[in-house]
């Protein structure tokens, strides 16, 4: 229960943390990039035995895709960072966890590697999960009278962020159980994430050293601090998720759905007692529906 408490904190952590960068004037992206530094680190640091790497094959198939796949590391990275600092804590969390319908879909139609018959309650979670997600993106309307058109506009157009952090995820955690599965076996789980978080840093570093030289844009030291230290509960969240699932016997159905609903929660929580930030009646609906969902998805597992 340790480890899946721990996993928790540090997923809520990181959307904390992203969403205090503005108050300190931390680019987002250059944060990003050195995030996955940390990430290097501090899996480094964590891996039992160094030798794994002496056995990897980085001219393979499975190595270049999964080394590509920090593209897409970077990219739902920068999509958490906007959405907890442009719409809140609590949104950034919905569409992170209820992004479990994608993989779930996945695994039902592509990949056939469901272990269990869909029921109707099933689907039915599926589709509330959605119905959360469009609720948890909802944003308040301006109230002041002064506030132009144009800023209107801007204003309400922020409920795209969620839907594509919903997706970024999704296609991000799909794209892990895929490629972890098919070229890792179950001892490498680690060496797998070490050597994504490395694509993304050399894809990462090259996109920066771009704008560097291209466009003149500058490095801050609390940006690369930001990131640091953003990396360590980056890594953590899934490495203490790893250890969870290894405890309660790796059964993903019954571990998951318990996590996501105690992050979203713990991350409403957090992010009202630290930011102030206050949910609309649609976004409360969207919390409650998000958590009947997840039950839904899993209540076999979960002995209901």
């Amino acid at each position: 229960m340790l480890f899946f408490l721990l996993a928790v904190v540090f997923t809520v952590m990181l959307y904390l943390i992203m969403r205090a960068y503005p108050r300190y004037q931390v680019d987002s992206f250059h944060a990003v990039v050195f995030n996955y530094y940390s990430c290097v680190l501090t899996g480094l640091v964590l891996t039992p035995d160094l030798n794994l790497f002496t056995q990897v094959r980085w001219g393979s198939e499975g190595t270049i895709l999964t080394m590509a796949l920090g593209a897409m590391f970077v990219t739902a990275f920068m999509l958490i960072g906007l959405t907890a600092q442009k719409v809140s804590v609590t949104a950034t969390s919905l569409a992170g966890n209820m992004s479990l319908v994608i993989p779930v879909l996945f695994g039902l139609f592509v990949f056939k590697n469901n272990n269990k018959d869909f029921t109707a309650f099933n689907y039915l979670g599926l589709v509330l999960a959605l119905v959360a997600l469009a609720l948890g993106a909802i944003q308040r309307s301006p109230k002041s009278s002064d506030v132009g058109n144009t800023r209107q506009a801007a204003k309400q157009a922020l409920w795209i962020l969620p839907i594509l952090t919903f997706f970024a995820s999704g296609t991000n955690n799909t794209l892990i159980n895929f490629l972890s599965s098919k070229y890792y076996p179950a001892g490498q789980i680690t060496v797998f994430m070490i050597i994504a978080c490395f694509g993304a840093v050399v894809i990462g570093t090259s996109i920066l050293i771009y704008r560097i030289v291209a466009h003149g844009h500058r490095l801050k030291l609390r940006s690369v601090v930001g990131g640091l230290l953003l990396g360590v509960p980056n890594f953590l969240s899934l490495y203490f998720l790893l250890l969870a699932l290894a405890a309660f016997g790796n059964s993903a159905a019954y571990v998951f759905p318990i996590y996501n609903i105690l992050t979203m929660l713990v991350s409403a929580l957090a992010a009202w007692a630290l930011y102030k930030e206050r949910l609309n009646t649609l976004n409360k609906w969207g919390l409650v529906l998000a958590v009947a969902a997840i039950i839904l998805i899993s209540y076999q597992e979960l002995n209901l």
